[in-house]
């Protein structure tokens, strides 16, 4: 019987948007307020950073994935570099990230909507979003192509359009209530860093948060046309997009309005579309993060799926989760991570808001041991097969001085969550997530070898 593979559907242009997608988060729209009040203008080092140190983590993971094209995601070089139970491990915790996710944001899509229609159920929309998102990756990994084309490209043009206005009213000397639009509101305020230094390393937390699911374009790899050329492309471009999207959006919001004149609680992008005139500003911007939360939960949906069918094809996940539709798309694994994060969707509804706040912050903990663990798996590779380091084209530059600094910094985040009191629980329950997959990982490896042993 012939193997079954998935299909070669996504297009160039799908995976330059997704990989524009990956690198947005919705945090840009709704989070940034608060981080320009935690750090100031020194937030915008805080992105350089971090957008530079993801910048090496999707290198390591593209030289990686263009080592063997029958790579569908990190799993499968997990596997081959760090054996079966890391692989088990890995697959099931970034499984894992992507449900918190899109639990989340099926909950933020029912709020958005209740803006414009305040009497709607908050659950409706989000079941409503997850059975339109579940049908469109049903049919082809094309659909889910395209759909995140256009969510991605809603978020680009917003922020584009941020800028242009942006610069306009700074060229113009526009006067805002804060007084006039300048450059100099940077630094005319209490300095670059005027929370000190402390202000600016708290600040990584939500940059951070800002950049998960980056390594979403990996993901696609399996599923791209020409993956040898489309890859690279997409990863290369990740500085450009970050200096674009967002430091020039910041820069921006930070020069028409002085850092501590900015709400923490509104998005900074209405009160720059309100000063310049645009009235239904609110509307807009809702609209954009309504997309954007989609967008977010598009991604979810189609990770989980894939990554329940890489485990499933390693035997570690139930074999029924390996099983292709005519149009090559693992519809089963796509059914149970729907299920799974419509019982989340209720648990949210019916929960304290506190246990569902935990779950997120652990999948984010949860986040940077993915990337460590795919940094990990490219040192290993560099040093046991030197024969495929030497002919791959796509290498991580400065290795492996770049991949020590990547996992310092990573360490350096932990310290980070640890100082923030909302975020330190989660370093405690993390343990017990990672301690919980080990024990079933040796439960079910046991239950393998009673059985092997049994047939002989």
């Amino acid at each position: 019987m012939q193997e079954q593979k998935l299909a070669r559907g996504l297009k160039n242009r799908h995976v330059q948007l997704i990989a524009i997608g990956g690198a947005i988060g919705t945090g840009l729209f709704l989070g940034a307020g608060k981080s320009i009040h935690l750090a100031g203008p020194s937030i915008l080092f805080a992105y350089i950073i971090t957008g530079m140190i993801c910048f090496l983590i999707m290198r390591s993971l593209g030289e990686l994935l263009l080592t063997n094209l029958e790579y569908h995601s990190f799993v499968d070089f997990v596997q081959d570099y760090l054996g079966n139970m890391a692989a088990f491990i890995t697959g099931w915790t970034y499984w894992f990230c992507w449900i918190s996710i899109a639990m989340a944001d099926l909950t933020a899509i029912g709020l958005y909507t209740q803006y414009w229609f305040p009497s709607v159920p908050q659950w409706v929309p989000g079941l409503i979003a997850l059975v339109i998102l579940l049908i469109m990756n049903l049919a082809t990994v094309k659909l889910f192509g395209e759909m995140e084309f256009w969510f991605a490209l809603i978020k680009v043009i917003a922020i584009l359009a941020l800028i242009v206005i942006g610069l306009f009213m700074i060229l113009k000397g526009f006067s805002t209530d804060s007084g006039p639009a300048t450059f100099a509101n940077l630094w005319n305020h209490g300095g670059m860093f005027p929370n000190g230094i402390n202000g600016f390393i708290l600040s990584f937390q939500m940059v951070v948060f800002a950049f998960v699911g980056i390594e979403l374009v990996g993901l696609t790899a399996g599923e791209t046309e020409n993956p040898e050329k489309v890859l690279p492309k997409a990863i290369n471009n990740i500085p450009l997009r970050i200096l674009i999207f967002y430091i020039g959006a910041l820069l921006v919001i930070m020069s028409i309005y002085p850092w501590n004149a900015i709400n923490p609680a509104e998005s900074p992008f209405v009160q720059v579309f309100v000063a310049v005139g645009i009235g239904a500003a609110a509307t807009i911007i809702n609209f954009v993060v309504l997309t954007s939360a989609a967008s977010a939960c598009n991604s979810a949906v189609f990770s989980t799926s894939r990554m329940m069918y890489s485990l499933a094809k390693d035997k570690n996940a139930p074999e029924a989760l390996a099983k292709l539709t005519a149009n090559k798309v693992p519809s089963n694994a796509l059914f149970f991570s729907a299920v799974v994060v419509l019982i989340g969707v209720v648990l949210n509804y019916t929960m304290p808001e506190g246990v569902f706040t935990l779950i997120t912050s652990i999948s984010t903990v949860c986040f940077i041991f993915i990337w460590g663990i795919t940094v990990i798996c490219h040192l290993k590779y560099r040093k046991t097969r030197p024969d495929l380091a030497k002919v791959n084209k796509f290498k991580l530059p400065l290795y492996p001085f770049s991949n020590y600094l990547i996992l310092a910094f990573l360490a350096f985040i932990i310290v980070v969550l640890a100082l923030a009191e909302d975020t330190r629980v989660s370093l405690f329950v993390t343990p017990v997530w990672f301690i919980l997959l080990i024990v079933i990982y040796k439960v079910q490896a046991a239950k393998i070898k009673k059985d092997v042993a049994a047939k002989k």
